[in-house]
């Protein structure tokens, strides 16, 4: 069989988009309006963990909540109960039909940090996160957030949540076949201006 051949019978690889920027940039509502455009089948990958003493946090996560279409299929990965790996697991077994908008790694790295207190084993599953989420037969939309274009964390757990998440959003970023990098309200598409550092 010819070069050209095999190359059509290979399936073409399931876009994977990588959103990122500071808090309060716009990158949730830009990740959730790719959605809406390419429609189907949306599942909303929440991962922040909830708080029942934290009132302010608890009328947050409803705010968002609330604002989110009703049909979107909605799956919290820090509820009580789910495994450390669920994020990973639901990648792994998602749809080519599905939509997975996954909001976001920072809150989900702390979850993790949470459970995990090994630095080296916080990273591992990180990067396992990112092997699935880059493997998806859906089509993943990731929200990152930006957090180390402040000073350097004090304490070694901060410096460790931001060496992790900058290490897996880079990967992310660089494997994706879509990036964007949203400030105060703007979306700029990374891969189209942007020049890859190695």
């Amino acid at each position: 069989m010819k070069a050209r051949e095999r190359a059509l019978d290979k399936p073409a690889r399931v876009p994977s988009i990588f959103v990122t920027g500071p808090v309060r940039s716009g990158k949730s509502r830009f990740a959730e309006r790719l959605a809406r455009e390419r429609g189907g089948e949306i599942v909303f990958v929440a991962t922040a963990r909830r708080d029942p003493n934290d009132a302010e946090w608890t009328a947050r996560i409803a705010r968002h909540a609330a604002e989110r279409p009703p049909l979107w299929a909605l799956v919290e990965t820090a509820s009580d109960g789910m495994p450390i790996d669920a994020l990973e697991t639901l990648a792994e077994n998602a749809s080519a039909a599905q939509t997975l908008i996954v909001d976001s790694l920072g809150t989900w790295l702390a979850d993790i940090m949470l459970r995990e207190s090994d630095a080296q084993a916080v990273d591992a599953r990180a990067q396992a996160l990112a092997r699935a989420l880059l493997a998806t037969r859906a089509y993943a939309i990731v929200v990152g957030e930006e957090t180390g274009w402040g000073i350097v964390p004090e304490y070694p757990s901060g410096r460790v949540f931001r060496d992790v998440l900058g290490r897996v959003q880079q990967r992310l970023a660089a494997e994706s076949l879509g990036a964007y990098l949203v400030v105060a309200g703007f979306a700029v598409d990374l891969k189209s201006i942007g020049r890859p550092v190695s």
